[in-house]
């Protein structure tokens, strides 16, 4: 069979390394036009106005290339030709030097510096053709076996690599290479679409089609590379060219173009209320920015690998999607891109209030001047008398009070820049205020809510003069909490929201915060721990959905305990002469009877306690019994021990015919051992065995519960006759990435999602998880709820089933905002 095997791989290995060479010959085929392109680019910007120092940068890079440009292209396909070798015998170029240090390797920081250059060059590329590339994958592992090397060169980050170490190796600097990023990217993410687009099609004349798994969802007719996707929902790249037309690429760091006065460089990202890229098309473009952003973390980032002698910005954890991402943590699905959007966002919030008018140092805020101080405390104390007429108008002509709680910030913010004393305070006031103006208009927030926010500008400039990190730092506490308040009323209109507890809740908040004299982040920490606090109670108050959460907890937990009994019944039986049959009922029924038992009446109830005794006494019955002393024991406990078999069969739902076949079973076993001869088990280790199973919940360990089975029967079955307004999606075994199941632990609650679900679509809100994260619940305002477990979860965000509403932060998309702004009107920052 090996013999007649062999050919069919040989001959599909042969394939797969003709894809490659087809798409290496089409990729060099594109680099001339791709070398036209960058000279024609290089050449334009020598024409354009700007400082002296910029101009000679720019001709000494257009002098440059018209001399190494060729060499380069010519280095490049050669490189690309020879990466097409077996593993091991790549040129030169493509190993990283290294010095040997008895088995350890030092890597210079060069290579470094490449890897994190070309990371970040790959990332808005891959964005672009995640697609046909994920089909291309796919269909190369299925005929090779085995999934894509990290240095294949139908990889991106593979290809970026060797152009950027084969743009050095020509003579190019660095420096130059982070002038053209944009054409660059852009010529590479539409010449790599074809070739990928082209292997496709090789693929399909050939017969080989992907392995079967979950999918995007695309509707009829629509194309597979570049395209709208995910049930219509439209790529990045198809919203806006890549690299954001004149604005720079799609994230910060060495490949932005100068910039220069206010002009800023914005990431490129969805309109408001568009949705994010897919997960499963942006998964592997977030391994490449996590391994760009692990380097950094490493110390190999220097502040001049952001360029423009701005320091590189501090981790930026922030809620999006649903999801929180720890500082240093793994990022996953569309949160890698909406990160990267992120640190660009304050990357150029940092420029603008570090420019040298402004006199705005982010490292160190001086307090704020006398005049300014007075006039925020006189604020603070008028607040109500501004805001409180649009409490009461907001319930009965909701645009009026919304336009005129505008008005009130846009006045508020004037009169504070005329009793600002330095340019760097009137920049904060108009940063703060230009970011309230855009919350002010997100039409998505009810009107109420909006004018409860208004109230908080003078609360966050007060915290913004007093601490700079309010504007480097995404998790800081005056952010989060409006974020979280802001994504969990989202989903409500204006008759939901007004008068609700949710509502009573941020008026509280709001006024807690205004009445607090301290200047600082403590108040907005404490009412957001308060906030949290409140939301856990709040999204589960509802009668019903406080029993789905008890029922679940109950679940989890019976599901928890049956597991940690199977592998301690396994470590005790392990090394005793046991039968097989007896071993089997132990570790699939008994162990479930056992957590059960545990779960309705408590671990050390005397019910639960008898069952543990007749697991001792099954084990000892079922052993050999050679002299007459111990079958007259048997005969004599029989019956007990076959009562309390029945009871904890019943207490599962096994009864009738059902539970009569299990006993009969049973007592089959035990007459067989009792006419056995052998040697039967000592008492001593029947009397560990039970003293052990008497206090079982002290030895149970976490290990092996990641795979924890749910069982989506016992759930309908505990729930009783109201079970119709709750779905139980059960883990199905569908194959699913481990970086979706990461993704699903850490949802938050208050989020809001659109699900699909048996062909129709609702807007759901994340309203809890178990405590150990194995189940979640979603409610739908229509009073419908979906409990999901763990995998099946991650595999609805795989395919596009459960998708994020907000893929940003409110406070960072208000941020984004504001700049847009200050870019058209940059003299307002200091008026």
């Amino acid at each position: 069979m090996v013999d007649a095997a062999s050919p069919k791989l040989a001959a599909a290995r042969r394939l797969a390394q003709s894809a490659r060479r087809h798409f290496v010959d089409g990729m060099c085929a594109g680099l001339p036009a791709l070398v036209n392109t960058l000279d024609g680019f290089l050449t334009d910007l020598m024409g354009q106005t700007g400082t002296q120092r910029e101009m000679q940068r720019r001709r000494d890079a257009w002098m440059a290339f018209q001399s190494h440009g060729k060499d380069w292209s010519a280095r490049l396909a050669r490189a690309w030709t020879a990466a097409l070798e077996p593993q091991g015998k790549a040129p030169p170029a493509a190993r990283a030097p290294a010095l040997a240090l008895d088995g350890l390797s030092l890597v210079d920081d060069d290579v470094v510096e490449n890897k994190i250059v070309a990371s970040r060059m790959a990332l808005p590329v891959m964005e672009h053709v995640s697609i046909p590339f994920d089909s291309v994958r796919r269909r190369t592992q299925r005929l090779e076996g085995v999934e894509l090397a990290g240095n294949d060169i139908l990889r991106p980050e593979a290809w970026c690599l060797l152009l950027v170490q084969e743009w050095l190796e020509a003579g190019l600097l660095r420096e130059d290479l982070g002038l053209v990023t944009d054409p660059l990217q852009q010529g590479l993410a539409e010449l790599a679409l074809a070739r990928y687009q082209a292997l496709v099609k090789l693929y399909d004349t050939q017969g080989v089609g992907a392995a079967d798994e979950l999918r995007v969802r695309r509707p009829a007719g629509t194309p597979t590379g570049g395209g709208p996707t995910s049930a219509g929902m439209p790529l990045a790249s198809a919203r806006m060219p890549l690299g954001g037309a004149a604005h720079g690429h799609s994230g910060p760091g060495p490949l932005h173009a100068p910039v220069t006065g206010y002009g800023m460089a914005y990431p490129a990202g969805p309109a408001r209320g568009g949705h994010p890229v897919h997960p499963a098309q942006a998964a592997h473009a977030a391994q490449l920015h996590a391994q760009a952003m692990a380097a950094a973390a490493s110390g190999f980032m220097s502040t001049q690998h952001l360029g423009h002698g701005v320091p590189p910005a501090p981790s930026l954890p922030f809620v999006a999607g649903g999801m929180f991402v720890p500082a240093g943590g793994s990022l996953i699905g569309p949160l890698a891109r909406a990160r990267q959007r992120a640190m660009g966002v304050m990357q150029q919030l940092r420029r603008v209030l570090t420019q040298p008018a402004t006199g705005y140092d982010m490292r160190q805020a001086p307090p704020a001047s006398a005049a300014l101080a007075q006039a925020l405390a006189t604020q603070r104390v008028h607040a109500e008398s501004w805001y409180g007429p649009l409490t009461v108008l907001v319930q009965q002509a909701p645009p009026q009070a919304v336009v005129q709680a505008a008005d009130v910030v846009r006045e508020r913010s004037e009169e504070l820049k005329r009793k600002a004393a330095t340019p760097g305070e009137k920049a904060i006031i108009e940063v703060v205020a230009l970011m309230f103006q855009s919350i002010l208009s997100e039409e998505r927030i009810p009107p109420a809510v909006r004018v409860w926010f208004a109230r908080l500008q003078v609360p966050v400039l007060r915290v913004a003069l007093a601490e700079p990190e309010f504007f480097s730092n995404l998790t800081h506490p005056a952010r989060q909490l409006i974020d979280r308040m802001g994504a969990c009323v989202l989903g409500f209109d204006a008759t939901s929201i007004n008068g609700s507890a949710l509502e009573a809740e941020i008026r509280r908040i709001v006024q807690v915060i205004e009445q607090y004299p301290e200047t600082g982040q403590r108040v907005f920490q404490l009412v957001y721990e308060e906030f949290e606090a409140f939301l856990a109670r709040f999204l589960t108050q509802d009668q019903g959905t406080a029993r789905i959460v008890s029922v679940a907890q109950q679940v989890e937990q019976r599901e928890t305990l049956a597991v940690q009994y199977t592998i301690e019944l396994r470590a005790l039986l392990k090394d005793m002469p046991v039968r097989e049959e007896i071993r089997e009922f132990l570790f699939k029924t008994w162990a479930e009877v056992l957590a059960t038992a545990a779960v309705r009446h408590g671990p050390q109830h005397a019910d639960t306690a008898a069952f543990k005794r007749a697991a001792a006494d099954l084990v000892w019955a079922a052993s050999a019994k050679p002299n007459r002393a111990d079958r007259a024991q048997v005969i004599q406990n029989l019956p007990a021990l076959l009562q309390a078999l029945r009871n904890g069969l019943a207490l599962l739902g096994i009864t009738g015919n059902a539970q009569d076949l299990q006993i009969k079973a049973l007592t089959d076993t035990l007459a067989d051992a009792f006419l056995s001869k052998t040697a039967a088990i000592p008492q001593a280790h029947i009397d560990a065995m039970a003293r052990r199973l008497a206090n079982l919940e002290d030895y149970l360990s976490e290990d092996g519960l990641d795979d924890m089975p749910l069982s989506a029967d016992h759930i309908e079955m505990l729930l009783g006759m109201d079970a119709s307004g709750i779905h139980v999606i059960a883990d199905n075994q569908s194959p699913v990435e481990p970086e979706m199941v990461v993704w699903a632990q850490q949802l938050v609650p208050g989020a809001w999602f659109t699900l699909e679900h048996e062909g129709s679509s609702s807007r759901v809100q994340y309203a809890w998880h178990s405590q150990r994260r194995q189940l979640h619940l979603f409610a739908s305002t229509d009073g419908t709820s979906y409990l999901l477990q763990l995998r099946r979860l991650g595999a609805y965000l795989q395919a596009g089933l459960l998708v994020p509403q907000e893929e940003e932060s409110l406070t960072l998309r208000a941020t984004r905002e504001a700049l847009t702004r200050l870019d058209a009107q940059p003299e307002r920052l200091l008026a």
